[in-house]
C-alpha cells in the first residue's frame, strides 16, 4: 500500500482558504463537535508568571437558519414594514433567517448619498467590506471610485450597496437560496431610496434584480425598466468592477456604459 505524502503547510493553507478559512478566531482550534459532551474544563491555578491576555473567544453561531420558503416569507414580511432606511438597517441587522449572518463580521448596509439621483448596487461584500461594514472599500471599491468619479460622481453624489448583505464565507458566490432570502431586504431598499437611475454591478445583481437570465456581456449597455410598485426606474447593467480587475481588456465597453449614465444625468431623466 502507497501512502500519499502529508500536506505540506502552504498546501493546508491553500485547502484553507478554498474552504473559506481566512481568519483566526483564537489561538488554539475549538472542536465544536465536542463541547456538548465534553466536562468543562478544570480551572487553571496561574503560576508566579503574570497573566497573559485571555484569547479572543470564538464567534457564537446562532440557532439553526428556517427553512429557506419560512425564511423568505419572513424577509417579505419585515422588508414592508421598514418606512425608512434606518428602520431597515435596523431590521436587517436583527433578521435571523440568512445564515450568512452567522459566518459574516457585520452587516454591509449602504454607503453615499441616500438622496442621490443614482444608485449602484453590486453582489455581495468582500473580505475588506465586511471589516470595516461599507460596500465596495477593497479593491474593486477603489476602481468604482475611480470609474464614476470620471464622469463627476463620487460617493456624496451616488448611492452604493449589494443585493447581499453579509459576506459569504471565503467570498463564495451566494447560493439562489440566499439570494432569495435576502431579495425583499434590497428590493424595499430601492423603493427606500427611490432613484432615477438604478445601475446594476455584474451578472448576479443584474439577473436578480432586473428577471432576466442573460449572461452581462448580452445585458449590459441596455436600458432595462425596474418596476419598483410605486414607479418604473431606468436601469443599465454593466460589469462588475472585480470583473474589470481581473479583465482589464472590458473596461472600454465599460467605460461606453459610464458614458450613457453620464448623458442620461445631464438630460436630467
Amino acid at each position: 500500500m502507497i501512502t500519499e505524502p502529508a500536506p505540506t503547510v502552504r498546501e493546508l493553507l491553500a485547502f484553507y482558504l478554498e474552504a473559506g478559512v481566512d481568519c483566526a478566531l483564537a489561538e488554539e482550534p475549538v472542536d465544536r463537535l465536542a463541547e456538548l459532551d465534553a466536562p468543562p474544563p478544570a480551572p487553571r491555578v496561574a503560576a508566579v508568571e503574570a497573566p497573559r491576555p485571555v484569547a479572543a473567544p470564538a464567534v457564537i453561531r446562532g440557532e439553526a437558519a428556517p427553512a429557506p420558503d419560512i425564511a423568505i416569507a419572513s424577509a417579505r414580511e419585515a422588508a414592508r414594514t421598514a418606512p425608512t432606511l434606518e428602520a431597515l438597517r435596523e431590521l436587517m441587522q436583527n433578521f435571523e433567517g440568512c445564515a450568512l449572518k452567522h459566518t459574516a463580521t457585520r452587516l454591509v448596509f449602504a454607503d453615499g448619498n441616500s438622496q442621490a439621483r443614482i444608485m449602484f448596487v453590486g453582489e455581495a461584500p468582500g473580505r475588506d467590506e465586511d471589516i470595516e461594514g461599507l460596500p465596495f472599500v477593497g479593491r474593486s471599491g477603489k476602481l468604482l471610485d475611480l470609474m464614476i468619479g470620471a464622469i463627476g460622481l463620487n460617493r456624496t453624489t451616488a448611492y452604493i450597496t449589494n443585493v447581499i448583505p453579509w459576506r459569504p464565507p471565503g467570498n463564495r458566490t451566494p447560493t439562489p437560496q440566499e439570494t432569495q432570502i435576502c431579495l425583499p431586504f434590497i428590493q424595499r431598499h430601492i423603493e427606500l431610496v427611490n432613484p432615477d437611475m438604478l445601475v446594476t454591478l455584474g451578472n448576479p445583481s443584474t439577473q436578480t434584480l432586473l428577471s432576466t437570465r442573460e449572461g452581462i456581456m448580452r445585458t449590459r449597455g441596455r436600458w432595462f425598466d425596474y418596476d419598483t410598485g410605486q414607479r418604473t426606474i431606468r436601469a443599465l447593467p454593466t460589469f462588475h468592477p472585480a470583473y474589470l480587475l481581473r479583465s482589464p481588456s472590458y473596461k472600454r465597453l465599460a467605460w461606453q456604459d459610464l458614458r450613457a449614465i453620464a448623458k442620461v444625468l445631464a438630460q436630467g431623466s
